[in-house]
C-alpha cells in the first residue's frame, strides 16, 4: 500500500443471497471469487481493460484524501486562513462543523449515494473550492507532494502487476482517520492532476475513452480553474462506472459466480476432450469390426470419461471436482479458495447438474460401443 495515503476502509462484508452488486465489489464487501482482486484480475487478464478500474479506484482514493484532509482541519481546529481574516476563518470554521464525522468509508456513483453522503461531499468540495480561491491551501509543489512520489512509483512498477492496495488486501483494514502523516493541499492538487494527466487528456499513459465533453470540463476546471475537489471527477465516475456495470461486470459474475474456469483452461479442456473422444470413436470402431469381447470394448470406457468430462466441464465452465473442494481459477494454474457462502453453494449446484449430464452422455457412449453385437470384418 502508498505509503502515507489514507486507506479506503473495509466494510463489513454483506451477507449474500444472491449475486453482489459491482458497488458491493468495489467497495471491498464482497469475498473471494467475487472479490476486488479477482475483478481487478478479470479486467486486466480478460476484459483488457483495468484503466477503467484503476481510474475509479484513484478517483475514489481522490476523495478519501480530500475527506482525509478535512477531518484534519476539524481535528486540529486550524484553518488555513491568515491570521487577520477573523471573519473568513469563522465561516470555514462554520463550514467545516457542518460537515459531520464524514465516516461512509467508500466513495460511490452519485445514484447510489445517501443524501447525507451527497449532501456532506457537496459541502466538503465547496469547503474546498472556497479556501483554494482565498489561496488557503499550501502552493503545490510536484516534487514533495504524496500524489507525484505515488505516480511515479506506479509508473515505475510493472503494468503486469496487480494494484499494491490488492496485493496488500487483507491489510485494507488499516484505520484512515490514523496515516502515516497528514495530507496537504498540495497532496490533494497533484492527485486530482495525476488522474487528469494519467486517464484523460488525449494521448495520455492510459488513456479511457470518456465523452470528449466530460474531459473537457475537467481539464478547464483543474488547469484553468484552479480546482481539485472531488466534484471535478464526478461526471466521469458515474460514466466510467455505468461502463463496467454494463459491459465487464455481467462477464465477471458468469465466470466467477457461475463457474469456476478460465477461458485459457477451458480451451485447453475442448482440445484435450476432442482428441479424447475421437481416440474413443475409433478405438470403440476398431474392436466391433474386429470381433472383440466386450471386456475388452470396455476399455474405451477410459478415453470416453476423460474426453466427455472435459467437454462438459467446458461447456458448464466449472470443474465438479474444484466446486466440491471450494476452490476457483483466477489464473492459469493458480486456484483460490471461495469464501462467499453463496457463491460456493450456487457453483455446487451448477456441480452436480455438470456431472449428471456427464454421466448421461459417458454411460450412453460406453454401452452403446461395448453392447452392440461385434462383428468380424
Amino acid at each position: 500500500m502508498e505509503q502515507g495515503l489514507p486507506s479506503t476502509e473495509s466494510p463489513a462484508p454483506v451477507v449474500l443471497t444472491r449475486l453482489p452488486t459491482l458497488f458491493e465489489c468495489l467497495s471491498r464487501r464482497t469475498q473471494p471469487p467475487v472479490d476486488l482482486f479477482s475483478f481487478y484480475i478479470y479486467m486486466r487478464d480478460f476484459q483488457r481493460s483495468v484503466d477503467y478500474l484503476d481510474f475509479w479506484l484513484d478517483v475514489a482514493q481522490h476523495m478519501s484524501l480530500c475527506r482525509h484532509y478535512v477531518r484534519g482541519l476539524r481535528r486540529s481546529v486550524m484553518i488555513g486562513t491568515p491570521d487577520g481574516d477573523k471573519a473568513q476563518s469563522k465561516r470555514s470554521s462554520v463550514l467545516l462543523e457542518t460537515l459531520g464525522d464524514m465516516n461512509h468509508p467508500v466513495a460511490g456513483p452519485s445514484h447510489l449515494s445517501s443524501e447525507k453522503e451527497k449532501n456532506q461531499d457537496a459541502q466538503m468540495s465547496a469547503f474546498l473550492r472556497e479556501q483554494n480561491n482565498n489561496n488557503n491551501g499550501i502552493g503545490h509543489s510536484p516534487s514533495n507532494s504524496l500524489g507525484s512520489h505515488t505516480s511515479a512509483a506506479r509508473h515505475a512498477a510493472s503494468h503486469d502487476q496487480p494494484r499494491p492496495s490488492f496485493m496488500d488486501s487483507p491489510l485494507h483494514n488499516t484505520d484512515s482517520n490514523s496515516p502515516a502523516r497528514e495530507a496537504t493541499r498540495a497532496d490533494i492538487r497533484a492527485s486530482a492532476e495525476k488522474i487528469l494527466y494519467t486517464y484523460l487528456l488525449p494521448s495520455a499513459e492510459r488513456e479511457i475513452i470518456i465523452p470528449a465533453q466530460i474531459v473537457h470540463e475537467i481539464t478547464i476546471a483543474i488547469e484553468q480553474d484552479g480546482r481539485d475537489d472531488p466534484e471535478v471527477f464526478d461526471a466521469a465516475k458515474d460514466y466510467v462506472f455505468q461502463a463496467m456495470e454494463r459491459d465487464a461486470f455481467p462477464g465477471f459474475l458468469q465466470m466467477k459466480a457461475l463457474g469456476n474456469l478460465i477461458p485459457p483452461t477451458e480451451m485447453l479442456r475442448v482440445i484435450f476432450g476432442l482428441i479424447a473422444v475421437f481416440a474413443g470413436y475409433w478405438a470403440g470402431s476398431v474392436l466391433c469390426m474386429t470381433g472383440a469381447s466386450r471386456e475388452r470394448r470396455a476399455w474405451i470406457t477410459i478415453p470416453f470419461t476423460l474426453g466427455w468430462y472435459a467437454l462438459i466441464t467446458r461447456q458448464y465452465s466449472i470443474d465438479p471436482i474444484l466446486a466440491f473442494a471450494g476452490y476457483s481459477e483466477y489464473s492459469l494454474g493458480s486456484l483460490a479458495k471461495i469464501k462467499e457462502p453463496y457463491i460456493n453453494k450456487l457453483l455446487r449446484k451448477r456441480a452436480l447438474m455438470c456431472i449428471l449430464v456427464f454421466l448421461l452422455f459417458d454411460a450412453a457412449h460406453v454401452l452403446i460401443f461395448t453392447l452392440v453385437p461385434a462383428r468380424h470384418i
